[in-house]
């Protein structure tokens, strides 16, 4: 049985989440330990780890007038009972509304104790997150 519903859901509550740009809001959507891949590769141990991953592009973000980010979701990949792959295209807007970009993002979710985590986040070109045919 596919987990998407519930995962989905938690992604969606990450998206309001970050579109705060509390680090501290966001971060418990994150599993202990995870692994961000985009530009660099980041591997943090703790959540304290990972929040200094964020420090530079939310600075950017803030810059750049951010307003609000969502997530569309492309496709959905269920691996095992505690891991869904979700891939799909991180769409940012600005405080006025106006589009500022978007991201191709592939999350690995994984299922522990306290329900489904980001275990792997994958920012990639928005174009290669096409749907599924």
């Amino acid at each position: 049985m596919s987990a998407q519903p519930t995962v989905i859901q938690v992604l969606t509550d990450y998206y309001t989440a970050f579109s705060t740009l509390d680090v501290h809001a966001f971060l418990p959507y994150f599993h202990e330990p995870c692994l961000l891949i985009g530009p660099a590769t980041f591997a943090a141990p703790t959540h304290a780890v990972l929040a200094t991953a964020f420090v530079t592009p939310i600075q950017d973000l803030r810059a750049r007038g951010f307003g609000r980010s969502e997530l569309s979701v492309r496709q959905t990949n269920m691996l095992s009972d505690t891991a869904e792959l979700v891939t799909g295209v991180a769409i940012r807007y600005k405080a006025d509304g106006q589009e500022l970009e978007r991201v191709g993002v592939t999350y690995v979710m994984h299922k522990n104790a306290t329900g489904w985590k980001i275990a792997v986040l994958v920012l990639h070109d928005a174009d290669k997150s096409k749907k599924a045919a």
